[in-house]
């Protein structure tokens, strides 16, 4: 099963890394793979979000994020978003912003890095709603209980998320980008309005695809429920064949949870091809690293979700909101200071760590009560 998940990851890597020394030497290679080990340790947290959405879609969609969703990963938020940033930020036309991409690798790097603010505010508000809307929401299982609890309390207010999020913008905007350091270090720069334009983005953007999404979810839901309902009314023994129906989204409610997976995606990569500049400013260097780290990324969503793994281990999809919260904070604060990439992907990695083996304590605790019956067992997060 290893080898059939990763079996295309592992296949990219050696043709990349290929290619990568015939075109740029053995330094080329080295820069290559330091950018896929990047992209790995700062995302490994994406892998468990997305496979507790991913493991809601039928088979074709989980087929789909692994084909045309690398696609889109790989050659749009690697290699085109960027070009797209500098064409707007820097008002120039399409082909002269592949230009300067692709023949001006100083300027380049410091049009991109001049609309960091902008990135940075848009992809930290969209992580930050799914931080909040994952704790203000009460569920059966909880790994930090003391906090969980009342947070679930406040979570009663419909719009809080949205409230605190719009507060966290504010501030950031008043505090991290009146400001901010210009490329060359020498003087600031006030993008305090930008911040606040790019973060209502992210904040909009969350709520019509993460909204639109849970809108057909629910009803593909209910017409299940409906449905099953008439079984059990005609014939009692088929009552149970309605059980799981979560757990294979299609048609609108599965189109809808691939972009909000693409958006995610987007929004932790931001911070990956931001924190390239620090190896390289070479654009095709830069998009082959990222891209085979977002590969091995998408497999190991399929990994998660194929050996069910967030159901064993449940606290896992608490460690990564968690992670995807401090994120969000971090985007916010590199606004106006540089945050190195080993502290964010650290954080995320601890916080994983520490979920997981709070999972093995509880899967031993649950074994030790007796037989496993009891009604303390639960194998699901309550997603």
């Amino acid at each position: 099963m290893l080898l059939k998940t990763f079996g295309w990851s592992f296949a990219i890597t050696a043709a990349g890394l290929a290619l990568a020394g015939v075109l740029w030497g053995w330094q080329g290679l080295a820069i290559v793979a330091i950018l896929s080990v990047l992209e790995i340790s700062l995302s490994f947290d994406n892998a468990v979000i997305n496979a507790g959405i991913l493991r809601k879609m039928n088979p074709f969609w989980q087929k789909m994020f692994l084909t045309l969703g690398i696609l889109i990963a790989v050659f749009g938020m690697r290699l085109v978003f960027p070009v797209v940033i500098v064409a707007i930020t820097a008002k120039l036309g399409p082909i002269e912003a592949v230009r300067v991409a692709i023949q001006d690798h100083d300027r380049y790097e410091a049009l991109v890095t001049s609309a960091h603010p902008a990135i940075a505010a848009f992809g930290g508000m969209f992580l930050l709603m799914i931080f909040l809307d994952f704790i203000f929401e009460d569920r059966d299982i909880k790994w930090l209980a003391w906090l969980e609890k009342p947070l679930a309390k406040l979570g009663k207010l419909d719009t809080l998320s949205v409230v605190v999020s719009l507060v966290v913008l504010v501030i950031a905007a008043t505090t991290f980008a009146t400001a901010v350091p210009v490329h060359d270090g020498e003087g600031t720069i006030d993008k305090a309005s930008t911040v606040l334009l790019a973060g209502i983005g992210g904040l909009i953007t969350y709520l019509i695809v993460g909204g639109v999404s849970d809108f057909f979810e629910n009803r593909l839901e209910e017409a299940d429920e409906d449905e099953e309902g008439a079984e059990e009314d005609a014939a009692p023994a088929a009552a149970n064949k309605g059980t799981g129906s979560v757990v294979g989204l299609a048609g609108k409610a599965a189109f809808f949870m691939f972009l909000y997976l693409e958006v995610i995606d987007a929004s932790f990569s931001f911070d990956g091809v931001i924190g390239a500049f620090a190896i390289t400013n070479d654009i095709f260097v830069m998009a082959l690293g990222l891209g085979i780290g977002a590969m091995y990324i998408r497999s190991l969503t399929v990994f998660l979700v194929r050996k069910g793994t967030l159901d064993d281990y449940v606290y896992l999809e608490h460690g990564a909101h968690y992670a995807i919260g401090a994120l969000a904070v971090i985007l916010l604060i590199s606004i106006k200071y540089e945050i190195p990439e080993v502290v964010t992907g650290l954080i995320g990695v601890v916080l994983i760590g520490l979920s997981f083996m709070s999972s093995v304590m509880r899967n031993r605790r649950e074994a030790g009560d007796g037989d496993g019956s009891g009604s303390k067992v639960e194998v699901t997060s309550g997603v």
